[in-house]
């Protein structure tokens, strides 16, 4: 509702010196314009400051429960190791300790490796290799996949001060740099991960399997990329041990590459999307598609909306959903919202 029937401006007029500009919009951070709520409506838990919400929210969205995580892998590894230890005699293959192959059997076959060192020879035993292939698959793209991020994340301030070594950057900088550049980071830091993990796996299998170089690097290579000839292997006890935990790190870190460099030529060509959007001349015809309540006149709302949908970043059922529940909320149908407007409509 407007004050003595006069509609309020959508934007409030320019104040007069930027130190004065500031404070204004300090204070007016969650007060859009008059007639939003006050500020004492907002929830307690709504953090005042923009920058420090929104890194915590991309920070909260990336820490997975581990406690949960711990449970799946540990309940798929306990019956996964139980079912094929008590099939044992039905695995076919080269063999070191009855419950360590049965662990490696289970490991491989969840990251679909597949080495062919151990195979199941029996109807029942190809069965559960087929029950657990697609289990593990589920469980490594679904949920390890988020261990996996975050991790990356937690690598991601290092990095950033690694960058600024030589530069006094604070909590807040740290935090806008992350979040400008979150996906780089992430491919940059999966990537150094993944090169540590490949010259792990190449000198354990060196020293330990004692394979030349060029066969190490080999077997790494179609064990990550879950090619699994199954030519060169992990043989011995010490060796099985040791791929337990690697070819499941691994296996994850090459996924979580591959998809950190999809999403950074999305993210690429949005940018170019949007300077293109942002540098290109208006015309007429842009005009009209602006004005969205057809009164002849672009507001600044008007054209921060058309800007936005054509960078993609809303779409039209977007804004007529927005549109909606304002008229839902706009009860004397004015075109501006009040405390009364919401008061009674919640009310009702």
């Amino acid at each position: 509702m407007d004050a003595n029937g006069v509609k309020q401006p959508l934007l409030s007029k320019p104040l007069d010196s930027p130190q004065t500009y500031k404070k204004e919009l300090q204070r007016r951070r969650f007060r859009r314009c008059k007639s939003a709520p006050l500020a004492e409506a907002i929830p307690q838990e709504a953090n005042l400051n923009g920058s420090i919400q929104r890194s915590e929210s991309i920070l909260g969205n990336l820490h997975p429960s581990f406690k949960r995580i711990a449970i799946i892998l540990a309940f798929y590894l306990g019956i996964g190791t139980m079912c094929f230890y008590l099939v044992r005699k039905d695995i076919d293959g080269e063999k070191t300790n009855n419950l360590l192959d049965a662990v490696y059997f289970c490991i491989v076959t969840m990251t679909t490796v597949g080495y062919g060192d151990l195979v199941p020879g029996s109807v029942l035993t190809k069965l559960l290799a087929c029950a657990f292939v697609f289990s593990g698959m589920a469980i490594v793209g679904l949920i390890l996949s988020k261990a996996a991020d975050y991790l990356v994340e937690k690598q991601e301030i290092l990095l950033v001060k690694a960058l600024h070594l030589h530069n006094k950057v604070g909590p807040t900088e740290m935090l806008k740099e992350i979040e400008a550049n979150q996906v780089r980071y992430k491919c940059v830091t999966t990537f150094i991960i993944l090169l540590l993990l490949i010259v792990a796996g190449t000198t354990f299998l060196a020293l330990v399997e004692n394979l030349d170089f060029v066969d190490a690097f080999y077997c790494v290579c179609s064990t990550i990329t879950t090619l699994g000839y199954g030519d060169k292997s992990f043989s011995t006890e010490g060796g099985r041990a040791f791929a337990v935990f690697w070819i499941l790190t691994s296996t994850i870190c090459l996924a979580q590459f591959f998809l950190y460099i999809a999403e950074l030529n999305t993210e690429n060509r949005r940018r170019a999307l949007a300077k293109w959007v942002l540098s290109r001349r208006l015309t007429n015809v842009d005009l009209e598609a602006a004005d969205l309540d057809n009164d002849g006149v672009v507001g600044a709302a008007e054209f921060i909306i058309y800007k936005l949908k054509e960078m993609g970043k809303i779409s039209q059922e977007d804004i007529s959903l927005i549109l909606e529940e304002f008229n839902d909320l706009d009860v004397d149908q004015s075109g501006t919202l009040s405390v009364s407007d919401i008061t009674i409509a919640q009310s009702s």
